[in-house]
């Protein structure tokens, strides 16, 4: 099994954020809500128009875990909820196909394939990246597992540190730094 990383340096993440915004929007809202709100790919296409039209919270039971989870629509995201559901119907899923089903993990692990490739990101990259990434940058700009820990709902500080990569990182740091 392959362990997809978070993209750890913000100016990979603009990169992609200019892909999609000269590309398509419903694609760059899917990963800018990814990369700010850290739920998991099956909660984030699991989403109806309704969850996020005129909120100033989502509200949502996790698929994975059975757990109500509510968190506030931060001030990047709502104007993008404001303009993108414009005209929708409540009802409908937030994430949609061409064929105007809804999105699946699969349609958004093969966006942000596509889309790294299409700005040379070398990380490995799969639908958890979204949730990573912000998980790693989360905690470097707070210093609080346990925050980030609850968040995701994880058992223990060290399950979420290994998650987010910054478990990794501190190995890379010691051997870097250690020279006979």
């Amino acid at each position: 099994m392959t362990t997809v990383e978070p993209i750890r340096n913000i100016e990979d993440i603009r990169k992609l954020e200019k892909y999609f915004e000269q590309t398509n929007q419903r694609n760059l809202l899917l990963f800018t809500l990814g990369t700010n709100c850290g739920l998991r790919i099956s909660d984030i296409v699991g989403l109806n128009v309704g969850d996020v039209k005129n909120k100033t919270y989502i509200q949502i039971v996790e698929k994975k875990t059975g757990k109500f989870k509510k968190f506030p629509i931060n001030s990047k995201l709502r104007p993008m909820f404001e303009r993108y559901t414009k005209g929708k119907q409540l009802n409908e899923a937030l994430f949609k196909t061409i064929f105007n089903n809804r999105l699946d993990r699969f349609g958004a692990y093969y966006i942000l394939k596509e889309a790294s490739k299409a700005v040379g990101l070398e990380e490995k990259i799969g639908t958890h990246t979204l949730r990573k990434t912000f998980g790693y940058h989360h905690y470097n700009k707070f210093k609080d597992v346990v925050m980030l820990q609850k968040i995701f709902n994880h058992s223990n500080p060290a399950i979420t540190l290994k998650y987010i990569g910054i478990e990794q990182d501190k190995i890379d740091e010691s051997y870097m730094n250690f020279i006979l």
